[in-house]
């Protein structure tokens, strides 16, 4: 009780102070938590959840997406449940949609309310991981008593969002443990790990929503975000990830502004001009026919005559 008598009056004390919230992110969330949201840390409440049928309906809106993340969830388990920490998955308001505990740990998990359909925004639970995450766009660590929440301190949260094709958050990831014993420096080696599964699950998620593109992998300034970009057959670039969008300066619309491949790699990969596009077509279609004239002309849709036509006015040499 005294504790939680601390921890209350500390939160109130800091959240009031404008000097420690413009210094502190935790104490910036602490104010957001009780201005903006209008929560109380000693509020003993059940916590928020959702009905099961709109559980349903979010579920089915990211379906193909909780198809790609359900591999990375197990495996990401398989590092960290032996541990007592439980692997969840929200959406973008903080809702949890699935999740992976052991069956040991499936009550604490409950009464804690760390089970699909919890509301774990910030709105909702004040400063916690999966909530502050999605608020502030970043990943977060939040261990124990840096909860809002009086009824939280026992748990941490090790969170890192999700984006979209669209380059949008989609989801956050989260690992949380109610383990007393769970230290801040263990805390920051499972961070590691959530960082880098929800990358891979932002990558996969990126191929999954454009299956008949070509994916080109580029290089940026972050080594762990995925910088991937959808060309189409006419080597239009329709997709990009949120780091692709930030190194090629495609702006933040969901729907990106059409912009050939090699304009935005800023080099000449492909042809340009008809001469060009004409000729690489041709060579295109002696390669796949291993040089048979006859069969790369019908491939082209023209007259064998025609073909030797274009080869000479194109300089392109009969093997």
């Amino acid at each position: 009780m005294a504790r939680t008598t601390q921890h209350v009056t500390r939160v109130l004390e800091t959240a009031q102070s404008n000097s420690a919230a413009a210094h502190s992110r935790l104490a910036a969330s602490w104010r957001r938590s009780i201005v903006k949201h209008g929560l109380d840390p000693a509020d003993k409440r059940p916590r928020m959840r959702v009905e099961a049928q709109d559980i349903e309906h979010r579920r089915a809106a990211m379906e193909q997406f909780l198809l790609v993340a359900a591999p990375k969830l197990d495996a990401l388990f398989s590092l960290v449940g032996n541990s007592g920490c439980g692997v969840l998955l929200t959406d973008a308001a903080g809702v949890i949609l699935d999740q992976r505990c052991s069956r040991s740990d499936e009550l604490t998990f409950q009464e804690w309310g760390l089970w699909q359909g919890a509301d774990w925004s910030e709105a909702s639970e004040g400063t916690n991981g999966i909530g502050t995450c999605l608020a502030e766009n970043r990943q977060v660590i939040i261990h124990r008593d840096e909860h809002f929440h009086s009824r939280n301190i026992g748990m941490s949260c090790m969170d890192a969002p999700i984006y979209g094709h669209d380059g949008r958050v989609i989801a956050a990831l989260d690992v949380s443990s109610a383990r007393a014993d769970q230290t801040e420096s263990f805390n920051r080696l499972i961070a590691a790990m959530v960082s880098q599964t929800a990358r891979q699950i932002e990558a996969d998620n990126f191929r999954a929503s454009f299956p008949k593109s070509r994916i080109i992998v580029a290089h940026g300034d972050d080594s762990e975000a995925a910088v991937l970009l959808a060309v189409d057959h006419d080597d239009i670039v329709i997709g990009a990830t949120r780091e692709a969008r930030k190194v090629f300066d495609l702006g933040t619309e969901p729907t990106i502004r059409a912009v050939p491949a090699t304009d935005v790699l800023g080099r000449e990969t492909g042809p340009s001009g008809f001469e060009k596009a004409e000729r690489a077509a041709v060579m295109r279609a002696l390669a796949r026919a291993n040089g048979n004239a006859s069969e790369a002309a019908r491939a082209l849709g023209i007259g064998r005559a025609t073909l030797y036509r274009r080869m000479k006015r194109l300089r392109i040499r009969e093997n």
